[in-house]
C-alpha cells in the first residue's frame, strides 16, 4: 500500500522529532551527569575545607587566649580559652560524624589527641605554683608550640586533601563537559543529516511525480491533449492527474470544435468578402453603367473596408490556426531578397503618394532561409506597412539584411524615422489588439495584430523578433532566421 502525501510527511516529521527527542535527552543526561559532580564539590568538600579553617582559626585563638593568661592571669582570658576550646571540640566532632574517608577521619583523630595533649599540658600548667621559673616557663611554651605546630599541619594536610578532590572533581567536570559536548555536537550533526536526508527522500517521492504532471500539462500547453500521467504516485496526485486527463479529453473536444469552428467560418466569410469585394470592383468599372462622384466615393470606401475587413478577417484565422497548431508550413530554402522585394512593391504607391523612401541596405549576394515563403512574405508586409504608417511625409524607411555566416543566422531590421514608441510600451507591442498612445497625424488606424501574427511565424521559423525604439527618433523592428543552402532539403 502506498501512502498519500500526508501521510509521508507525518511520517517523515515524526522520525525527525524522534531523532531531534533522543539527542535532547541525550544532552539533559549529561547535564543532570554534570550537575552531580558539581553537587558533590560544593557540598562535600567545601563544607569540609571550612571546617578545617574554623578550626585553625579556632586553635590561633586558643593559643593567643593562653600566651595571654599565662603572662596576665585574667579570667577574661582563661573564659576565651575554654570557650575556644568547646567551639574547637564541637566543630572537629562535626567534622568527624560528616568525614566519609578514612585517611581524612585519621587525621582528624590525631587533631583530636593532640588537642586534648595540648589541653592537659594547660591545666598542668595552671596547676603549677606561680612565680616558677624562666627555664620552666620556656618548656612549657617549646612543648605548647609542638603540640599546636602538629595540629596545624595535621588540619592543612586535611584541607590539602580535600583541595585535591576538589581539583580532581573539576577536571573530571571539565573533561565530562568536553566530552558531552563533542557528542552532543555530533549527535546534533548526525540528526541535521539524517532530517535532511528524510526530508530531501520525502520531497523526491512527492516532486518526481508533480515533475512528471508538470510535463504532462506542458505537452497539453503544446498542444497534446491526449497526454497522460505515466508511473506511481501518492494517491492525492493520482487524482490530480485525474482531473488533469479529464481536462485534456475536454481541451481536445474544444480543440476539435474550435478547429470545426475556424474551418467553417474561413469558408462562410471569406466567400461573401470576395464576392463583395468583386460586385465593388464591377460597380467601379462601370460594367452595369456609369458611375455619378458620389457613387464612385461610396464605392471605394466599401472597397477600402471590404479590403481591410478582409485583411482583418485573413490574420485572425491565420492566428488562430498558429496558436491551435493547424498553420502547416512549407519550410523550404528561400531567397529573402526576393521576398523582401515582392512585400516592398506592395506599398511603394502608398510609399510615393507620401513621399516616403524605400531604401534597401543588403549584400549583393543572395542569401537563403530556412522558411515558408509566404508566411515570411507576411511577415515583411506587416513590418514594412507597420513602419511606413508611423513615417511622418518625405522620412525614409530602411530594410536591412546582415548575415551572420559564422551564426549561421540572417539578421533582417526595419527602421523608420516616426514618433517612436515609449519605453513602458515595447514590451506589448506584440500583444494582439494593442496598438498603443503613439499616433500620427497620417497614420490609419490598424488592427493591432500584423505584430503579433509576425511574432507568431518568425518564432515557428526557429527565429526571434524583437523591437528597439527611441521616443522621437523611430523604431527597428528586428527579426533573425536561420541560414541554409539553396536546394537544401529542409
Amino acid at each position: 500500500m502506498r501512502l498519500s502525501i500526508f501521510w509521508r510527511l507525518i511520517l517523515t516529521y515524526l522520525v525527525i522529532i524522534a531523532v531531534m527527542t533522543a539527542v535532547n535527552v541525550y544532552a539533559l543526561l549529561q547535564i543532570r551527569t554534570l550537575a552531580g559532580l558539581n553537587t558533590e564539590v560544593a557540598s562535600h568538600h567545601h563544607p569540609e575545607i571550612d571546617s578545617a579553617k574554623r578550626l585553625l582559626a579556632s586553635l590561633y585563638e586558643q593559643v593567643q587566649s593562653e600566651k595571654k593568661y599565662v603572662a596576665v592571669p585574667a579570667s577574661t582570658f582563661l573564659e576565651h580559652f575554654d570557650g575556644e576550646s568547646k567551639e574547637f571540640q564541637l566543630v572537629l566532632q562535626g567534622l568527624l560524624a560528616q568525614e566519609a574517608s578514612e585517611s581524612e577521619t585519621r587525621l582528624l583523630r590525631d587533631v583530636e589527641l593532640i588537642q586534648q595533649s595540648h589541653l592537659a599540658l594547660f591545666q598542668a600548667q595552671l596547676a603549677e605554683p606561680k612565680g616558677q621559673s624562666a627555664q620552666a616557663a620556656a618548656g612549657y611554651d617549646a612543648r605548647r608550640d609542638t603540640l599546636t605546630a602538629k595540629m596545624t599541619a595535621a588540619l592543612q594536610h586535611y584541607i590539602g586533601l580535600h583541595e585535591a578532590r576538589i581539583a580532581v572533581g573539576v577536571k573530571a567536570s571539565h573533561a565530562s563537559a568536553a566530552h558531552a559536548e563533542s557528542l552532543t555536537r555530533n549527535l546534533v550533526l548526525v540528526a541535521l543529516l539524517f532530517g535532511l536526508g528524510m526530508a530531501a527522500v520525502a520531497s523526491y517521492n512527492i516532486l518526481r511525480p508533480l515533475r512528471r504532471l508538470q510535463a504532462t500539462i506542458q505537452e497539453m500547453g503544446q498542444g497534446n491533449f491526449r497526454a497522460t500521467l505515466d508511473g506511481q504516485a501518492p494517491r492525492e496526485l493520482r487524482e490530480l492527474g485525474d482531473t488533469v486527463k479529464w481536462m485534456g479529453a475536454r481541451l481536445q473536444q474544444l480543440d476539435d470544435i474550435k478547429s470545426e469552428f475556424l474551418a467553417h467560418v474561413s469558408h462562410e466569410l471569406r466567400t461573401p468578402m470576395a464576392s463583395i469585394q468583386e460586385g465593388t470592383h464591377l460597380l467601379l468599372d462601370e460594367i452595369p453603367g456609369p458611375l455619378t462622384q458620389d457613387q464612385r466615393t461610396t464605392l471605394r470606401i466599401m472597397s477600402d473596408s471590404s479590403r481591410r475587413l478582409m485583411y482583418l478577417i485573413s490574420t485572425i484565422l491565420d492566428l488562430s490556426k498558429i496558436e491551435s497548431g493547424m498553420m502547416e508550413y512549407r519550410f523550404v530554402p528561400t531567397d529573402l531578397r526576393r521576398v523582401a522585394d515582392i512585400s516592398l512593391n506592395k506599398i511603394r504607391l502608398l510609399a510615393d503618394a507620401k513621399q516616403v523612401q524605400l531604401l534597401v541596405e543588403a549584400p549583393v549576394e543572395r542569401y537563403w532561409v530556412r522558411a515558408d515563403s509566404t508566411r515570411i512574405e507576411q511577415v515583411l508586409d506587416n513590418v514594412l506597412s507597420n513602419a511606413l504608417k508611423y513615417s511622418p511625409e518625405g522620412a525614409a524607411v530602411k530594410l536591412q539584411m546582415t548575415p551572420q555566416r559564422e551564426e549561421g543566422l540572417l539578421h533582417v531590421d526595419v527602421s523608420d524615422s516616426g514618433p517612436g514608441i515609449p519605453a513602458e510600451e515595447v514590451p506589448h507591442i506584440f500583444e494582439r489588439f494593442y496598438q498603443g498612445r503613439t499616433k500620427t497625424r497620417h497614420a490609419s488606424v490598424g488592427s493591432g495584430l500584423g505584430l503579433a501574427l509576425a511574432k507568431k511565424v518568425v518564432e515557428a521559423h526557429g527565429g526571434r523578433i524583437w523591437v528597439e525604439s527611441e521616443v522621437g527618433k523611430g523604431t527597428t523592428v528586428r527579426f533573425i532566421l536561420c541560414l541554409t543552402k539553396p536546394g537544401m532539403l529542409v
